[in-house]
């Protein structure tokens, strides 16, 4: 399971600290923004105000009697020995980044698959990040790696500092296990970097002014020989400022060996160009196509109808056709997939000759099969477990197209009351051989899941789940929590966690988890009902499902709170700005915030085929209707709402949960606010912080709702 350098377009993505300011030229007097200064990441003046409020919520949330408990449970799970060690296959071995009490930044360590196997496994030590940190006396965070196949052996390492998306990058030999003395480096950037050979890199990164796109990503690919000062590097291809990203994508297929350019136009747009030769061809095919070649073949999945000839295919189905036909402009495809409006593809994965499908039906999981090496292809149900969610992990590895996991692939299954199986599949077949399981992190005796639907104020039928605690009832008095994201087309799935069955279920909480407009559950019909003009429809969702919960008895305004991270912050901002009497708690986390500003801060300009472009009249003037910040107001009473984000996030700028907090504390409303100053976009760098910021959230959570 090789990792892709394909530079993904998602919420993922990030820029380096700080931004540039807005001009007076840009903006008018009543968009003047009193607390832009706190967009200063480290500002002294900023920090001093977010250490302040820091202090506050500790002494508020940390006073709790729950806060203590709850941190120790909460880091017994996080460093639980039974966790399943999740893995990536390159060419013998199986690695695993694993973190613990005694490793809190991790060990980056393999294992042979017959190991794996084993209830206790052998794993080697690969790199040991506390140790590199200590000995560097850096806070390094492990950032992934890209190994150069088909032995694997020379690899290049991201590490980045506190858990920011922004790494340098180094060399490193899986074989010595030591970094390659005067090998490849890059300096702390948002890089992308792909194989061509052991001599020879392709490199996006930042190579000085101009060579970044207004979103911080790479705009000029260049390539480098060993030895070469990185400044000489051959540029090779180039986007454009206004683009998202550029990318490469290496496939050393034998027999198939591709190089592939890409420019993200914007978030679900690109072109793609094959390189031949020294010339570059731009593949014939929809800017808002999926494509994924696969030796002889080539994958496609359309995200809008696409017309061919007298065919027409649908949004979020899945096409196979012969890649060199299709090159020479031939049009013959073969469905794989074509979505209902209960059923969309949640993914696949691929082995030698088939293509395992991942299946969502009404938001549960189901697995079927193509089997590509008979004639015709046939397909079949895969019977695997069942009403909960399925995720699939690719063993096939196309540089060893013939060894002996050429048609096993990965499978775990969970639900919320089902701890976590991960199974090792045989394609071709129903069998599977449980690799790992967890031990339940909690007692679920007398706890149920059920699905139920809102009506949206639209007439939508919008789906979420219930989890009850043992011997809960609809007496309106459950202390319940509402989750969402809406948003990216990706999809909210059941999901089992130990943190949530310790500090929520155990105590007599209700969990809820809700599948808006804007998600992926429904394919890209789904998402697109809520984006840009129509991105109302996302907190209209969420508001019908709290209405819901309510009518239904489930709870009530005084024991219902909301919780969501990143764009999820700023579904849980819009909707208890725009619906304050539905809530009693907001938990807010690494959240978009302020809309007017947010494509000018880090990487933000990135997400404008979501939400839409503020500089434009129109497109701001839905944007302005939903804008918490721009839409809190004095004299409303709100929910005591907790915001949190990092101040190492060069994802979602800090300066979002800041300004937001800031304004409101001067319009005289109560809240809380907790700034970690490492941890990234998932606002911690180890499982020491993750306890910490779980356990404030929990404690503010029962304070705020309990009975």
């Amino acid at each position: 399971m090789k990792k892709s350098v394909l530079l993904a377009c998602a919420l993922a993505l990030g820029l380096t600290l700080g931004s540039p300011p807005m001009t007076l030229a840009q903006t008018s007097t009543k968009d003047q923004d009193a607390y832009q200064w706190l967009e200063e990441v480290q500002g002294a003046r900023a920090l001093t105000w977010v250490r302040e409020r820091n202090a506050v919520s500790l002494q508020a949330l940390q006073a709790s009697p729950n806060y203590t408990p709850l941190r120790q449970e909460l880091l017994a799970v996080l460093n639980s020995r039974d966790r399943i060690p999740q893995v990536s296959r390159y060419g013998p071995w199986l690695y695993n980044l694993w973190q613990d009490e005694l490793h809190p930044r991790g060990l980056w360590r393999r294992t042979s698959l017959a190991e794996y196997r084993k209830p206790a496994p052998l794993w080697q030590t690969v790199l040991d990040l506390d140790a590199l940190g200590a000995a560097e006396k850096e806070s390094w965070v492990f950032g992934g790696a890209t190994c150069l196949g088909p032995d694997y052996r020379l690899c290049l390492l991201s590490l980045s500092r506190g858990g920011a998306d922004a790494h340098v990058v180094r060399e490193f030999d899986t074989q010595t296990l030591k970094f390659v003395e005067g090998g490849f480096q890059l300096p702390e950037a948002k890089s992308a970097v792909e194989w061509i050979d052991a001599e020879h890199l392709y490199v996006g990164t930042d190579f000085g002014p101009g060579t970044l796109t207004d979103s911080g990503y790479p705009r000029v690919i260049k390539r480098w020989q060993r030895g070469q000062a990185l400044a000489q590097a051959k540029t090779v291809f180039e986007g454009q400022a206004r683009d998202v990203a550029v990318s490469v994508q290496v496939d050393r297929t034998p027999g198939y060996a591709r190089t592939l350019f890409s420019r993200a136009l914007d978030f679900y747009n690109q072109k793609t160009f094959l390189l031949q030769g020294e010339s570059l061809l731009e593949l014939d095919l929809p800017s808002d196509m999926k494509e994924h070649f696969w030796g002889a073949r080539l994958l496609l999945q359309p995200r809008s109808d696409w017309q061919v000839g007298a065919e027409k295919f649908p949004a979020g189905a899945l096409l196979l056709t012969d890649a060199a036909a299709y090159l020479r402009g031939e049009r013959k495809f073969q469905r794989l997939f074509s979505p209902t409006a209960t059923r969309s593809l949640a993914g696949y994965t691929l082995t030698r000759a088939r293509v395992i499908l991942n299946i969502s039906d009404q938001v549960a999981s189901r697995l079927e099969e193509w089997d590509l090496s008979a004639a015709p292809p046939q397909h079949r149900s895969v019977q695997a477990p069942f009403p909960g969610t399925l995720s699939l992990g690719g063993l096939f590895d196309s540089e060893l197209a013939h060894d002996e996991l050429a048609e096993r692939y990965l499978v775990n299954y969970a639900d919320f009351l089902t701890p976590d199986t991960l199974y090792l599949a045989q394609a071709g077949s129903d069998a599977r051989e449980a690799l790992k399981s967890r031990e339940p992190q909690f007692k679920a005796d007398g706890m149920r899941a059920e699905q139920f639907f809102a009506t949206s104020r639209d007439g939508t039928q919008v789906p979420y789940f219930v989890v009850w605690p043992q011997g809960a009832k609809a007496d309106a008095s459950n202390p319940t929590l509402l989750y969402g994201y809406g948003g990216f087309e990706v999809s909210m799935r059941p999901w089992y966690s130990g943190g949530f069955g310790r500090a929520w279920y155990a105590r007599g909480g209700v969990l809820v988890l809700a599948n808006i407009r804007g998600g992926g559950e429904f394919g890209p019909s789904w998402h697109q009902a809520a984006v840009k003009a129509a991105k109302q429809r996302s907190y209209d969702d969420f508001a019908a499902v709290a209405e819901d919960l309510i009518a239904r008895k489930i709870s009530t305004p005084r024991h219902l709170g909301i919780m969501g991270g990143s764009n999820g912050g700023l579904l849980v901002g819009a909707t208890f700005v725009q619906r304050p009497e539905l809530f009693n708690a907001v938990v807010c986390q690494v959240p978009l915030l302020d809309m007017r500003r947010y494509h000018r801060l880090l990487a933000g300009a990135s997400w404008m085929a979501e939400y839409g472009d503020p500089e434009q009249a129109d497109e701001w003037a839905y944007i302005s209707k939903y804008s918490p910040y721009q839409n809190v107001k004095t004299g409303v009473r709100y929910p005591r709402a907790l915001f949190t984000t990092s101040t190492r996030d060069d994802r979602v700028h800090p300066g979002h949960a800041r300004k937001m907090a800031a304004k409101m504390l001067e319009q005289g409303h109560d809240l809380l606010y907790y700034e970690n100053i490492e941890g990234g976009h998932g606002g911690a760098a180890d499982n020491e912080q993750r306890a910490t910021l779980q356990a404030l959230e929990y404690s503010y959570l029962w304070q705020q709702l309990g009975r």
